[in-house]
């Protein structure tokens, strides 16, 4: 014996976006799973993955372009592999789904799963009409934040920082006004559970929150030095912009908020020397030089990760890390002075800007990668003024 669930759905797009989002792995990453990669032919693997730790693998059985897309279905939880049948059918202007997930099984083993699958299916469903429609993956809109920015965190920052555990998410900066700041937490903080959950890395700390909804209080514990603390935060909303019409728009937005940034750069670095912005404040810690490279790092994974998106061939990146020492002290080698360093911060600016105006106008019609692309623009500059006051403060050691 087994169960099907079946559920019917019409969405405001055509049938080769439906198509796109059950078969594209960045598409998929918009909608249903964190993690995607698939290879879509018949016989072709199927990997996808929450951050929950739930995950699903299987094989296309079946493809018609824009007509029908069949799979099969292992889930972590599942005694045996089941099948997920989608038929797409031109409804007007839109596009009639049927989808049908079959062979769940019964008895003890299959307990609660049945159910998890339609409250699954449902919820994903909602929100791929969602991002066809204005882009919003709902998952991320309706998360709340803690305000925070986060910093690089391993055995070796653990060791200078005192904290006895290695493994967490350390805050480089919070946002002031938001939860975490008024709850007190601050730089170099390291939060390692939420209402209990564990927070081992930032993606299970987004895990632990995505039950709540701003306003709601949650406690959390975390590491100042050897103490471990607990404090109650009210969890902030998520502040959601103005997604801009065009990529022109888009593009003149971000070169402005880039010669924003060279600007505070020229500023605090007009009168700074080569020995100032070579000398580190401590033992294994960066220089001005350093940092610099560190954004020009930062600019060109934008633009790797810009390119993958437009292709439909997002990268994915198992962590948050990329600050490699060895990186870092090679881009000062090629860039020895502040001007080399801050003209190649600019040049990738100016690449950045001109990528954007020239978006192709095909991936505007995909309008979740759109969305995504465009609030990663229009994010206040977080990153740029946590570095920023890092420098100032490097430079102030250094005059000492």
């Amino acid at each position: 014996m087994s169960q099907d669930f079946t559920h019917s759905q019409t969405f405001a797009a055509p049938p080769a976006q439906l198509y796109r989002a059950f078969t594209n792995s960045t598409f998929l990453r918009e909608w249903l799973s964190d993690v995607a990669t698939t290879a879509p032919r018949p016989g072709g693997y199927l990997f996808l993955a929450w951050n929950d730790g739930y995950y699903a693998s299987g094989q296309f059985t079946s493809l018609a372009e824009n007509e029908q897309v069949a799979f099969s279905w292992q889930g972590s939880n599942m005694p045996a592999p089941t099948q997920v049948n989608v038929r797409l059918n031109p409804a007007g202007e839109g596009t009639l789904l049927h989808l049908t997930h079959s062979a769940l099984g019964e008895g003890d083993a299959w307990a609660g799963i049945a159910a998890q699958v339609q409250k699954g299916w449902q919820q994903s469903l909602e929100n791929l009409a969602s991002v066809l429609t204005t882009g919003e993956d709902l998952r991320f809109t309706r998360r709340p934040m803690l305000g925070i920015i986060i910093g690089e965190f391993n055995p070796e920052t653990a060791a200078r920082l005192g904290v006895p555990v290695s493994e967490g998410t350390r805050l480089d900066s919070v946002v002031e006004g938001m939860g975490a700041a008024a709850a007190g937490l601050q730089s170099d903080d390291v939060i390692v559970a939420v209402d209990g959950l564990p927070t081992t890395d930032f993606p299970s700390l987004t895990n632990a929150l995505q039950a709540h909804r701003a306003g709601d209080t949650v406690e959390v514990a975390f590491y100042r030095g050897p103490d471990r603390l607990t404090t109650a935060m009210t969890l902030s909303g998520r502040p959601l912009p103005a997604i801009p019409a065009t990529a022109g728009e888009l593009a003149s937005i971000a070169h402005h908020r880039y010669d924003a940034e060279e600007a505070d750069l020229a500023t605090l670095l007009a009168d700074v020397s080569e020995t100032e912005a070579s000398t580190r404040p401590g033992p294994g810690q960066w220089h001005i030089k350093d940092v610099l490279a560190h954004l020009i790092h930062s600019e060109r994974g934008w633009h790797t990760w810009m390119d993958g998106l437009i292709g439909g061939q997002e990268p994915w990146y198992d962590d948050f890390g990329g600050n490699n020492d060895a990186r870092i002290t090679a881009t000062v080698a090629a860039y020895p002075t502040l001007a080399d360093l801050l003209t190649e911060l600019q040049r990738a600016h100016t690449e950045s800007v001109a990528l954007l105006a020239n978006l192709p106008a095909g991936f505007m019609d995909h309008k979740g990668s759109y969305w995504r692309l465009a609030y990663a623009v229009l994010e206040p500059a977080y990153h740029h003024q946590t570095h920023l006051a890092q420098m100032q403060e490097i430079l102030a050691a250094a005059r000492q």
